[in-house]
């Protein structure tokens, strides 16, 4: 597994962990929580296209 991939992952869980706690301290509609839901599905999206891309 190369780096960018290695990086992109641990951003992914950090990213995760984040909303996570806002949303236990927050509520799931606070502009937090739903900016880390948005980071994580960029970030989600951008690591689905760099594996599948070495998989074609």
């Amino acid at each position: 597994m190369n780096t960018q991939v290695t990086n992109l992952m641990n951003d992914i869980e950090k990213c995760r962990t984040e909303m996570v706690q806002l949303a236990s301290r927050t509520s799931l509609s606070d502009h937090q929580v739903v900016a880390a839901s948005t980071r994580l599905d960029f970030l989600i999206n951008k690591y689905y296209l760099l594996t599948s891309r070495k998989n074609t």
